[in-house]
């Protein structure tokens, strides 16, 4: 038969239950293999209780030390419960400077303590029980949080000023720099947020006018990262010319914020929307039939009387197909004789027109001429012109060989370089 004996508010405390007549600390402290709680017991005595009841303290002093135990266990292990009952006399019936030179010699959970209210500077200097003047019941897990992502900093060697501080916290970033950056200005002091605004606005200048497109190639929702690491560095300068005092954290959340709007604008407009904003309308003269394929051999057709543009659709085709064993695309005008083929793999391109058609079951003669390509931007650009003009508008867009060796080679010092 299990009572509990003492719980205080916070029900993540240990508590002191009465198990068949038997005095036991219980606390929940790690997870099984399933993720469910664990739970932990030990034995201890009525004066072990008292002091528990009575010296909050103590009480999360003995839970910090007993923690690394519980965590020792596993998912599936015993609790050491010797070690865990020896652990009793010394932090709940010493002296204040016996506890503090324990706590010099073992492990304990020092976010635990800072959660509940613990003096930092205290504790970082070894007077754990002064520290716990200021502890409180209730727990403050940002707090904790906060802490251990200073200690990280400080191991970089970045140390926050109270503007830097400010303008990770106007971004959500303070905690945690992969987060996605949002605008939080009730996050910030009111009186640094002038100049938190300040900052921002000197990197929305800097990057006014820029945007970071998609890259179907890698997702229907995938940004170009080149764009990307343009806009980057073009806030970092920006920011860091006006403000040259912030540390490196602080710069990277607000070009990490300018980027990451700039990218969900692009992810969430239309496809058409996207390829009128990057200049390639995708009207077209000439074309009024389309196959586009894939490395897959799946074919889908346009037509010129579709509602959307030949351009948005094939970048939706890729989007949808594009994967890391499917890096080949083509665009073809049967009725034209031409075609283009896209190497993703390669960052190259070519074009292909047919010079004879096949008499008497022969096979057609073709012309085949690669190009380098610079990125998305290149390839946009290039099945933008193959749409309006065909193959022969493409002659000013790049430089075209027919020789595959010549080609190869021009694409290894490229690489190379």
């Amino acid at each position: 038969m299990r009572d509990i004996v003492f719980t205080r508010r916070s029900g993540w405390i240990p508590n002191v239950i009465r198990e068949d007549g038997e005095l036991k600390l219980t606390l929940g402290a790690g997870a099984d293999a399933n993720h469910d709680p664990r739970t932990f017991t030990f034995s201890i005595g009525e004066a072990h209780l008292a002091v528990i009841q009575e010296d909050l303290a103590r009480h999360l002093l003995l839970w910090s030390a007993v923690l690394p135990l519980c965590d020792a266990a596993g998912t599936r292990g015993r609790l050491d419960e010797n070690a865990a009952v020896a652990l009793l006399d010394p932090i709940l019936l010493s002296a204040p400077a016996d506890v503090d030179a324990l706590f010099q010699r073992i492990r304990w959970d020092k976010g635990r303590l800072i959660a509940h209210g613990a003096d930092i500077h205290l504790l970082e200097r070894g007077q754990v029980c002064a520290a716990m003047r200021a502890a409180t019941e209730t727990s403050n897990g940002k707090r904790a949080q906060e802490y251990h992502a200073d200690r990280r900093r400080a191991e970089r060697g970045q140390a926050l000023g109270p503007l830097d501080a400010a303008i990770l916290r106007y971004t959500g970033q303070y905690l945690h720099g992969a987060t996605v950056p949002r605008r939080r200005p009730d996050a910030v002091d009111p009186a640094l947020l002038p100049e938190v605004m300040r900052v921002i606005t000197a990197a929305e200048q800097a990057c006014a006018g820029m945007r970071i497109g998609r890259d179907p190639r890698r997702g229907k929702r995938a940004t170009d990262k080149r764009a990307w690491d343009r806009m980057a560095t073009a806030v970092d300068a920006a920011v860091r010319r006006s403000h040259p005092e912030l540390v490196d954290d602080a710069v990277r959340t607000v070009s990490f914020l300018m980027c990451s709007e700039a990218a969900d604008h692009s992810r969430n407009i239309p496809m058409e929307d996207d390829e009128e904003a990057a200049g390639d309308l995708g009207e077209s003269a000439r074309k009024t039939i389309l196959s586009f394929t894939d490395d897959k051999g799946v074919e889908k057709k346009w037509l010129s009387d579709s509602p959307r543009t030949a351009t948005a659709e094939f970048w939706e085709f890729v989007g949808d197909r594009s994967a890391a064993d499917n890096e080949v695309f083509t665009i073809e005008d049967e009725e034209m004789g031409e075609g283009i083929q896209l190497h993703f793999y390669a960052d190259s391109i070519a074009r292909v027109t047919t010079v004879h058609e096949g008499e008497g079951g022969s096979d057609p003669e073709y012309r085949v001429e690669y190009s380098l390509v610079d990125g998305i931007g290149g390839y946009r650009k290039l099945v933008s012109t193959f749409v309006r003009g065909g193959c022969a508008a493409l002659g000013q867009h790049g430089s075209w060989m027919s020789d595959a060796a010549e080609f190869e080679r021009a694409r290894r010092r490229r690489d190379a370089d």
